[in-house]
């Protein structure tokens, strides 16, 4: 059984290659934005960030469907939450180093959601969605030159919530409140009880030369 994960995310790739899976890397283009709009103006309401991960992480697996894919699609989609306010990736220096000054010491929470189907000549048998949720606790003493230092590197550019646990951001983080995987984007513990959902036997997928 082939796993596809319909992601760039190199996280989510090493994430999954650590817990012995290769998958088979298919880029999907989704108009996150677009996507988030159409719905809201359909339900008749702004999406908690549950739903809205769970949205695009389902968006994301739908875009890559093809006649020849046969396997698992994963999709996933990410988005923190702090004080009420969901915030994604802030693409710009200035919007980083604002949410770092804002979450220093403090607790949030990272919304990851995932979307997996069965497919079979690009026919899509069965799917289904959850919802993984990990509070996140930064560290107080971190100093401006520090934070300057980070966002420069521009790791936290393009990353929802504006940090990693799993690269230059880890030292930055103090605590983790649920599965890590979780943060990384890529809850490992959802995929395995999703999979079983599908009929899957977890090792099946198991790919990778230890």
């Amino acid at each position: 059984m082939r796993l596809y994960l319909a992601s760039t995310s190199p996280a989510r790739l090493a994430t999954l290659r650590a817990a012995g899976i290769e998958p088979v890397v298919v880029p999907s283009q989704v108009d996150e934005d677009a996507a988030v709009a159409a719905a809201e103006l359909e339900r008749g309401h702004v999406l908690e960030p549950a739903e809205m991960v769970l949205l695009l992480a389902r968006a994301k697996a739908e875009a890559v469907i093809a006649p020849e894919i046969d396997g698992l699609v994963l999709g996933g989609d990410s988005a923190f939450v702090l004080d009420g306010v969901t915030y994604g990736k802030p693409h710009e220096p200035r919007i980083a180093r604002d949410r770092w000054l804002t979450q220093r010491g403090r607790t949030g929470e990272l919304f990851s959601g995932h979307w997996l189907m069965h497919v079979s000549g690009g026919d899509v048998i069965n799917a289904v969605g959850e919802v993984a949720v990990a509070g996140v606790t930064f560290a107080s003493d971190i100093t401006d030159a520090e934070l300057d230092a980070y966002i420069d590197s521009g790791e936290p550019l393009q990353v929802a919530g504006a940090f990693t646990i799993d690269s230059l951001g880890g030292p930055f983080i103090e605590r983790i409140d649920g599965d890590p995987s979780t943060v990384i984007g890529v809850s490992l513990p959802t995929v395995r009880r999703l999979a079983n959902k599908l009929g899957v036997f977890w090792p099946d997928l198991w790919n990778r030369d230890r």
